[in-house]
């Protein structure tokens, strides 16, 4: 009786050991700094390629007016501060 509790509690303790190391595979792969870099990449993709890989206008025409109305700023503050 005390060798099959003490077989049980080993095997409690090898599944526990795989669960972590898995975990741990899990942890290192979401952290490393390529899988950050592609999700990141993906999800700036997504806000610009529809699904079905068609450009989405309506938010490329809203960063590139964005980006246009920075530059007309900064270029009348040069000209005021002339």
């Amino acid at each position: 009786m005390g060798d099959r509790n003490l077989s049980s509690i080993e095997g409690d303790i090898e599944v526990t050991r795989e669960r972590l190391a898995s975990t741990i595979d899990q942890l290192v792969y979401r952290t490393s700094p390529k899988t950050i870099a592609r999700r990141e990449v993906n999800q700036v993709k997504g806000y610009f390629v529809a699904a079905d890989g068609s450009p989405r206008t309506d938010n490329i025409v809203k960063v590139v007016g964005g980006v246009v109305a920075v530059v007309v700023v900064f270029g009348l503050i040069r000209k005021i501060v002339k």
